[in-house]
């Protein structure tokens, strides 16, 4: 039986279709790959091409082996030469080294050779592009901490990415900042060129200035290589799609290969374009979609497509599946981040069981916006004892900006920690060199201290130069006043350094949390003026809240959490024997929590500030994680854990542990699951300004690319979809959660497709409609199944088939041990009466009080969803997302809003 008897009609088509421009529009699952490799087999056993005429190009290595591979087993008897199957890069410096000296021109001085680039030319990897634009800034006297490396190379790339040389960048720029960068531009290619070196960039460009200036080395290309064939053709950037013009020649026997609902990426400098104008750049080409999808059910393909079909930058397609019916899509609304990622645990550990009963091989994947969403994930995994892998990017803890944070607090609790402070003696950059940092190690050496000790010694007796000095003792006091702040004596130890008249009264609040406000004075009940003893409760242990089980349940699981991080109410027991217990009318001070620490940290180091002037993709990626950070470490506060606690908390999550490639279950980031499949996925954060990202929300381009983003994100389900979305998410350092916006994605999947999860009924999904009232607190999810983090190890529940114990009873979020709230329920527990006091509550004073989440109508923009509203009275603005407008800021007094 032939390999062609495998395909389907359009398939089949798309592989016997050899000669002329040919672009397969291949939806997602269509199977695109064994499209291409039967092609290459076809074009060598059929039409009798022969191998090394073939030229085939993508974008991974991976993609490119796995390729080879295929087409290894079904011609590799017939022949000893072989398709060159290769990645664009890889491609162009095999092109370069055989003929970059085409490009040289003869050097005006006789007797010198050429100007130019010659065979033996060396890549630069991103660390080397550092260090050229870093010497160049150095001999311009430019400052590198006003227009970083990072971001000079940032736009250099993007110059290239759309071909512009330095004259043209500068000639386009509208600001200093840009004609700055044109110049090191300039100055970054001569050191290239002197050093006979290329960026990756410069193999794409280089290769194709090649081909269109040397007539004689593109006519050999264009001999040697017949047929071409372009996987992940909307992924091409401008130099890609010229050097494929040049390759093509005259025969045009060009293969793209390709789907438009799948370009994410343009932020690398992929250009959709390229697959929407193919016909105008080539008018003779014959389109061919394969449409028939061999990896998701028809409710999940009817929901992507469902979604995607409000994209019009496309060209289209009807996907359909012989899959018909499966599972409806599950919907599940969390009232928090956390009990968002212990429904996916919880959900997962039961589908592993269950594959593990009808002897399956299970996989699941949580997919999310943004890699800082992975911690929470994470931390639920470790809760479930579940092993899992995180891809597209290390584990949370692991990444370098959390573990110069994590090093940071390190130094504060331990000073001694030598290693720690290594890392972060000089990050951000302050100054202090390798010199510097020798002269410590040689100093600690001989003085038997530690090197924070050599530290103070060194100030204390001037041995170093006096720049050197000053950046160590920024160091030292860095590390003083964090300490200061930790121990509660900040302006004790600012009056004491004479730091006060430095720091000044005015920035105070922003390093010392504001003591929390006390209730006026209760006026006592005359029959029940014995209420409260202050010696009736001493050496006892308060369980406020309930959330930890009984004493004799925490001492059956004691040794199967071990590693746990303390309970609150272990702490609470710690600090009952080290305290007087609190009366009724004093409450313990305000203490800093680690949430502060990081806050301060982050604000004295500059750290975030240093990020945004990078102004770079990664850059914004690594604000979100240190924010994240500030969150986990607000979680951790609402646990009652101090710093140690949350130090041994954060190393058990950063284990290097032993994770299987075939992991069962995959913690990965859209972009990166871009290819891949799995049985269950979960695409969670479903929110406006998170996904779609907030950065995409004023430009309808971005907002169609997060679309196409969504879909990919859907189309990597086999069996399972689940969609999940928090009414409250904590933002970045936030106090409280604050109120959410669902995706407008969710509104764009067909109801009939959604089964809700977890008994919320899923108004808004399909219809438009809000979620809930933006007013209503995550405690009020009536009928909620709630999983908390207080329940500290939900495996061994899962693990006997049993239900965990957050599973049996709603609990809301466990409040402050000492809060008014638990020392009421206290009393009340002992049959005393303690009367809470209610403040009054403010009413909105705007016209009509809009708050986030709440539906609206525009007489100009139609309906739409609050965003955020800004102040209050008649002069607040509100910002709407109107859903075919986009993002609207509003005067409340002028904006003739009415309630939908």
């Amino acid at each position: 039986m032939s390999f062609l008897d495998q395909l389907n009609p359009q398939q089949r088509e798309a592989v016997e279709t050899t000669e002329g421009t040919v672009l397969i529009l291949a939806g997602a699952g269509s199977g695109k790959t064994r499209v291409i490799t039967y092609r290459i087999a076809y074009l060598i056993e059929h039409a009798g091409v022969m191998p090394e005429s073939i030229l085939a190009m993508t974008f991974t290595n991976k993609a490119a082996a796995e390729m080879a591979e295929r087409v290894e087993k079904l011609v590799g008897g017939l022949s000893i030469a072989k398709p060159v199957i290769s990645t664009f890069h890889s491609f162009c410096v095999r092109v370069l080294r055989r003929d970059i000296e085409a490009l040289q021109i003869p050097s005006a001085t006789p007797g010198q050779p050429p100007i130019g680039h010659t065979k033996k030319f060396v890549i630069y990897d991103e660390s080397d592009q550092q260090s050229v634009v870093k010497s160049v800034m150095k001999r311009l006297g430019l400052d590198d901490k006003q227009l970083t490396p990072r971001t000079v190379l940032s736009r250099i790339s993007w110059a290239k990415n759309h071909m512009l040389d330095p004259q043209e960048l500068y000639l386009q720029s509208a600001d200093p900042k840009t004609e700055k960068i044109a110049h090191l531009f300039e100055e970054y290619r001569k050191e290239l060129r002197k050093a006979n070196a290329l960026d990756f960039d410069d193999l794409l460009l280089e290769a194709t200035r090649l081909l269109k200036t040397a007539t004689h080395v593109r006519e050999y290309y264009n001999r040697r290589f017949q047929y071409l064939l372009i996987d992940e053709y909307q992924d091409t950037n401008r130099p890609q799609y010229e050097l494929m013009r040049m390759l093509a020649g005259e025969r045009h026997n060009v293969c793209a290969v390709g789907d438009e609902d799948q370009s994410i990426y343009s932020w690398r400098g992929a250009d959709i374009r390229n697959i929407l104008e193919f016909e105008q750049d080539f008018p003779e080409s014959k389109i061919i979609r394969l449409e028939q999808n061999y990896r998701s059910t028809q409710n999940i393909l009817q929901a992507a497509s469902s979604v995607v079909a409000n994209n019009l930058r496309r060209k289209g397609k009807n996907l359909w599946t012989a899959r018909q019916g499966g599972a409806k899509l599950g919907y599940y609304e969390a009232p928090d981040g956390e009990n968002e990622a212990l429904f996916a645990a919880d959900h997962i550990a039961k589908y592993l069981r269950e594959a593990a009963q009808h002897g399956e091989t299970p996989r699941a994947a949580v997919l999310y916006r943004t890699n800082s969403q992975s911690r929470l994930f994470e931390e639920a995994m470790r809760r479930y004892g579940l092993k899992y892998k995180v891809v597209g990017g290390f584990s949370f803890y692991e990444r370098a900006e959390i573990k110069d944070m994590i090093s940071y607090l390190k130094v504060i609790q331990n000073p001694d920690d030598s290693i720690s402070l290594l890392r972060v003696i000089n990050t951000p950059t302050r100054g202090i060199g390798k010199g510097t940092i020798d002269t410590l190690e040689r100093l600690a050496l001989e003085t038997g201290l530690s090197l924070w000790g050599a530290v103070g010694e060194a100030i204390r007796r001037q041995l170093l130069p006096q720049r050197a000095l000053s950046a160590l003792k920024s160091f030292q006091q860095l590390i003083l006043d964090a300490q200061a702040m930790l121990s509660g004596t900040f302006v004790e130890h600012l009056e004491e350094s004479g730091e006060i008249d430095r720091v000044g009264a005015g920035d105070l609040p922003a390093q010392l949390p504001e003591a929390p406000h006390t209730p006026p004075p209760v006026e006592p009940d005359p029959d029940d003026a014995a209420a409260f003893d202050p010696t009736e409760f001493e050496n006892t242990a308060f369980d406020f809240g309930g959330a930890y089980g009984s004493p004799d349940e925490e001492e059956s699981s004691h040794t199967a959490a071990a590693n746990k991080p303390s309970t609150v109410f272990e702490n609470e027991s710690r600090e009952n024997d080290a305290q007087p217990s609190a009366t009724a009318d004093t409450f313990p001070a305000p203490t800093i929590s680690t949430a502060d620490i990081l806050k301060f940290l982050i604000d004295r180091t500059a750290y975030i500030k240093l990020l945004e002037a990078e102004d770079t993709p990664e850059a914004f990626s690594r604000i979100e994680n240190l924010r994240e950070l500030v969150n986990a470490a607000m979680d951790s506060r609402d646990r009652g854990e101090s710093l140690d606690q949350f130090l041994d908390h954060a190393a058990l999550i950063s284990d290097a542990d032993d994770y299987d490639e075939r992991a069962q279950i995959t913690l990965m980031s859209l972009h990166a699951a871009k290819g891949l499949e799995f049985p269950l996925v979960f695409l969670s954060g479903l929110e406006e300004g998170l996904f779609p990202h907030s950065r995409t929300m004023l430009q309808p381009d971005d907002v169609e690319e997060e679309r196409r983003l969504c879909y990919v994100g859907m189309t990597r389900a086999m069996d399972q979809l689940i969609l999940t979305r928090t009414v409250y998410r904590r933002r970045y350092g936030t106090d409280l959660p604050e109120a959410s916006v669902p995706s407008r994605f969710l509104e764009e999947v067909p109801m009939q497709l959604i089964e809700e999860l977890g008994g919320r009924r899923a108004a808004h999904v399909g219809t438009g409609t809000p979620a809930r009232p933006a007013g209503r607190s995550p405690a009020a999810h009536d009928g909620d199944v709630h999983y908390s983090y207080e329940d500290e190890d939900q495996s061994a529940a899962w693990k006997r088939g049993g239900v965990p114990a957050s599973r049996q009873k709603a609990t809301a979020p466990a409040k402050p041990y000492n809060s008014i709230e638990n020392i009421a329920e206290f009393f009340a527990s002992r049959g005393k009466k303690f009367t809470v006091p209610k403040p009054p509550l403010e009413e909105p004073t705007g016209k009509r009080g809009f708050r986030p989440g709440q539906r609206v109508r525009h007489p100009k923009y139609g309906e739409g969803t609050v965003y955020q509203r800004e102040g209050e009275g008649e002069e607040a603005k509100i910002t709407v997302q109107f859903p075919r407008f986009g993002l609207k800021k509003l005067v409340e007094k002028y904006a003739q809003l009415e309630r939908a």
